[in-house]
């Protein structure tokens, strides 16, 4: 037998073929194409059937498999120095070889199950105080935010007792919130004359992490629109306030007439896990009832005790807080939510007013639509439609004009989610007090609904441009 320029006896043949089909057979198991190990080009044997180079193998269908086993059809040849030549090969001789498949190994028994009465886990405090404070909120300013918010809420839940007269302290102290920046001192201030709390009620709602005392109050509320204007809900907004300070003093006393003798308490904490409660010494002075938190700020985070600082970021995130915010003895919040109220109740100069406001336009609206909606959830929604179109006059391309509010507070300005692309030019508000919000809220939670509510908006502005 010849391979072009070498000569091998019939001896060195079959052990070469021999080994051939040993190693096909391994290889074959591992589902892999059989190559040749000769450093020369081989020349084809051919059969009856088909023509086939040396060193390949044949199989009984595409798959190489028949029957839960393995065939192989191998080329065996027998020559003869003598009388082969480059032109004369000797028909080869087709000798099938089959190969059981390897037998799957066992399945493995399921992992053992405890058995036994359930224990919670513990929480390291100080590790998930870490994560709320340091890695929650993807922005800073956020604290503000997410302060005012228990502010509006302790002032809520007064609101809601006294008109269900549950047991409040003849007071006629007006429902308010009150915020002091003290530069010289590196202090942030926010006061409010809300409901206050006791010293079981510090420990519990600040000395307890991710423990909403709002949203415990509307659940043990029995009633009445007790949830209809409570914002807070995870309760990890007020650990808010250790992103931008090394320590916070809160200052509270109970509206309560059952607590009217007890002095007015003290809680303080560093952020760092643990945290004290003590009463109020008697030459301190406080308000008669409502909560003070006092923050003393970080070094990179003194812009938070300027004016004009606090003062830009109570006019983004929380302008329309239903209760009187003051900035050093200046009230803030005088733009007023006009989507909140019903269609009807809304003039033509107040619509002006706020468009002007959210669009940060001069120009007059051309159009608007004002609605409520209760599918996929309930909303409110006004929409301007411009008069004054900057992208036409090679101003720039625009953002989204609409901006998503809950409950009257900002979580996300100009976002992309509630309104196509196209609609940039769209300016107003959407307000849901369903929305699913994440845990920093500032991003919606359930994507599929804002899909389904996006479309719903869509449909309602289409509906509108047709009929101008």
């Amino acid at each position: 037998f010849t391979f072009e320029k070498y000569s091998f006896s019939r001896v060195r043949i079959m052990t070469i073929t021999s080994k051939l089909l040993s190693r096909g057979s391994q290889l074959s198991r591992r589902l892999l194409p059989v190559r040749p190990t000769l450093g020369t080009k081989f020349i084809s044997a051919t059969s009856t059937s088909t023509s086939r180079p040396l060193g390949t193998f044949a199989t009984n269908n595409r798959n190489g498999f028949t029957n839960g086993s393995v065939s192989h059809q191998w080329m065996a040849f027998s020559t003869d120095t003598k009388d082969n030549t480059k032109d004369e090969i000797k028909e080869a001789e087709i000798v099938e070889e089959t190969v059981d498949e390897p037998t799957p190994p066992p399945t493995p028994p399921p992992p053992p199950k405890a058995s036994g009465p359930a224990v919670e886990f513990q929480a390291e405090t100080r590790q998930l105080l870490d994560i709320v404070t340091n890695s929650l909120y993807t922005d800073k300013e956020v604290f503000l935010r997410e302060l005012i918010s228990n502010a509006s809420d302790a002032c809520e839940k007064l609101r809601h007792l006294q008109s269900t007269s549950q047991g409040i302290s003849a007071d006629d102290t007006p429902l308010e919130i009150r915020i002091t920046t003290d530069l010289k001192n590196g202090t942030l201030t926010i006061a409010d004359t809300g409901v206050g709390m006791t010293r079981d009620e510090l420990r519990n709602n600040l000395g307890t992490i991710a423990r909403s005392g709002s949203k415990a109050f509307v659940k043990e509320s029995s009633g009445g629109d007790a949830g209809q204007n409570i914002i807070g809900k995870f309760g990890v907004g007020f650990y808010s306030a250790f992103m931008v300070g090394t320590s916070v003093d809160v200052v509270s006393k109970s509206a309560m007439e059952k607590h009217a003798a007890e002095p007015a308490q003290v809680w303080s904490s560093e952020g760092i896990g643990s945290y004290q409660i003590s009463d109020l010494e008697e030459d301190k002075t406080t308000t008669a009832r409502g909560s003070s938190l006092v923050i003393q700020l970080k070094d990179d985070c003194l812009e938070y005790a300027d004016e004009s600082s606090i003062q830009r970021i109570l006019t983004k995130y929380s302008n329309y807080v239903q209760f009187p915010i003051y900035l050093n003895d200046e009230r803030v919040n005088t733009v007023e939510a006009v989507w909140a109220k019903e269609p009807k109740e809304v003039t033509e100069e107040q619509h002006s007013e706020f468009y002007k406001f959210v669009a940060n336009a001069h120009d007059e609206p051309l159009s608007r639509i004002h609605f409520r909606a209760d599918a996929p959830l309930e909303i409110k929604a006004l929409f301007y439609i411009p008069s004054f179109h900057g992208e036409k006059y090679g101003m720039g391309r625009m953002e989204s004009g609409v901006s998503l509010y809950s409950r009257k507070v900002l979580i996300e300005s100009h976002c992309p989610d509630v309104l196509p692309e196209w609609c940039r030019f769209v300016k107003g508000v959407v307000d849901s007090e369903d929305l699913p919000l994440s845990l920093s809220r500032e991003k919606s939670q359930d994507s599929a609904l804002i899909r389904k509510l996006k479309k719903v908006l869509t449909r309602k502005i289409i509906s509108h441009l047709t009929t101008m």
